[in-house]
């Protein structure tokens, strides 16, 4: 079985938190900003994923299957947010490499976040890993998560073992 959370076709877990999104979604009340915590590995990027299918293929061939929470593989959406080419999608996630996401990825998501968004739909930021955020990228990310454009959803996962910025936290 794959355990990368972008290929996961079927959502296990949280089907009551997805649909509680859909929801504010649909009401047109669900916040621009927030944070998944809890356990590594218990779900909290597969829902993510399955959230921005359903946000992205709403009005596509194959669209997302909030009846039984699946995501069609042969859906354009999927395969590009899975490729990370998706023009409305912006991941940032520790590189394999590193200590802590770098504010390069920081001021790349930025630059994302000021260009329109590709045929005026939403634009989706997740923040995989959120607690290696280090000091420079929290200041840098600060800005644009306390005043982002209305049309920008942003989501961060973070472990709840680790410790989160305060400064951060409080936005």
């Amino acid at each position: 079985m794959n355990l990368k959370p972008v290929e996961q076709k079927e959502l296990y877990e949280y089907k009551n938190t997805f649909s509680y999104l859909k929801n504010l979604y649909e009401l047109q009340k669900l916040p621009n900003k927030i944070i998944f915590s809890g356990q590594k590995g218990i779900g909290k990027s597969t829902l993510v994923y399955h959230f921005t299918n359903y946000l992205f293929s709403k009005n596509e061939g194959n669209p997302y299957d909030d009846i039984n929470f699946k995501i069609n593989e042969s859906n354009k959406s999927f395969n590009l947010v899975k490729e990370n080419s998706h023009p409305n999608f912006f991941l940032i996630s520790l590189n394999e490499s590193k200590k802590n996401i770098e504010i390069s990825q920081i001021r790349e998501m930025i630059t994302f976040c000021n260009k329109s968004s590709f045929n005026n739909k939403h634009k989706i930021i997740l923040i995989d890993n959120v607690e290696y955020l280090n000091v420079n990228s929290v200041n840098a990310i600060l800005k644009i998560i306390e005043e982002p454009n209305e049309k920008i959803f942003f989501f961060l996962i973070l472990d709840s073992s680790k410790n989160l910025l305060k400064t951060l936290k409080s936005r």
